[in-house]
């Protein structure tokens, strides 16, 4: 019995992440059509951007003061602590900012939407929206999908915004580096197009995020305890998709030999 379990529960987390790519496609033709519900979207985007954005800021904050504080030592060992803002802002703009921001919303917001809708799902509230002829994917999937896709971009700018903030505070006062040193560090290493990435990057992640926390709420079966099972399960679900998608959208937008540091 507990060597079929294992296989078992692959089996079903596979065939879930297979009904999570069907439902992509049914949001995305619905989005097309646009069959999108106004109230219920500003709902969630209230709760998913400002609800979050303190969270955000924190965890930005002390990511750029703790990556300040292991570059900034070695480059100034080095010889160039004018790199140390430059350094910050890129590894910030391409791959911190829009990661960690989705990493707190996936723990924050996909297992409320997960344990949210699947609780209407094993209470019949779904069976008793579609007798009402109100379609759940519009009423409950493209109203998460739509806030996430939105409100997630504007966290990340802040989040970076804040982050090199965090940086320069404990460049100016743990390594005396100057303040525009620093900021004329980040200005020239850092590319509008970086940050253009990082949106796109941020899109995807929430994307991600809402798809897949609907999905394990609208699969979940066995009453309180299924519920806790889905929205585990999408939490871990949505980390290891972002992780996975993190890397081929980086191999994909930042292909070649980098140019920033020539700059």
């Amino acid at each position: 019995m507990s060597e079929t379990t294992p296989k078992s529960s692959l089996g079903a987390w596979g065939q879930r992440l297979l009904t999570a790519t069907f439902l992509a496609g049914q949001v995305f033709i619905h989005l097309i059509k646009g069959k999108i519900h106004r109230r219920n979207t500003i709902e969630q985007m209230a709760m998913v951007g400002p609800d979050s954005l303190l969270i955000a800021l924190v965890t930005a904050v002390f990511v750029g003061a703790v990556f300040t504080i292991q570059v900034a030592r070695e480059f100034i060992a080095f010889g160039a602590p004018n790199l140390v803002g430059g350094v910050l802002a890129v590894a910030l703009t391409r791959e911190l900012s829009p990661v960690l921001t989705a990493v707190i919303l996936a723990g924050r917001v996909g297992s409320a939407f997960a344990a949210e809708i699947g609780t209407m799902r094993v209470t019949e509230q779904i069976d008793a929206l579609v007798m009402l002829k109100t379609d759940p994917i519009d009423y409950l999937v493209i109203p998460r999908v739509v806030a996430c896709i939105l409100m997630l971009p504007i966290l990340t700018l802040f989040s970076l915004v804040t982050g090199i903030l965090g940086g320069l505070i404990i460049a100016g006062t743990v390594y005396n580096l100057s303040d525009s040193v620093f900021l004329d560090s980040a200005r020239s290493l850092l590319d509008i197009g970086d940050i253009a990435n990082a949106m796109i990057k941020a899109c995807c992640f929430g994307a991600l995020i809402a798809i897949i926390g609907c999905n394990w709420g609208l699969t979940t079966t066995g009453g309180a305890k299924g519920v806790g099972q889905s929205t585990t399960t999408a939490v871990v679900t949505s980390l290891l998709m972002i992780f996975i998608f993190n890397f081929f959208l980086s191999a994909l937008m930042f292909q070649g030999t980098g140019s920033a540091l020539q700059q």
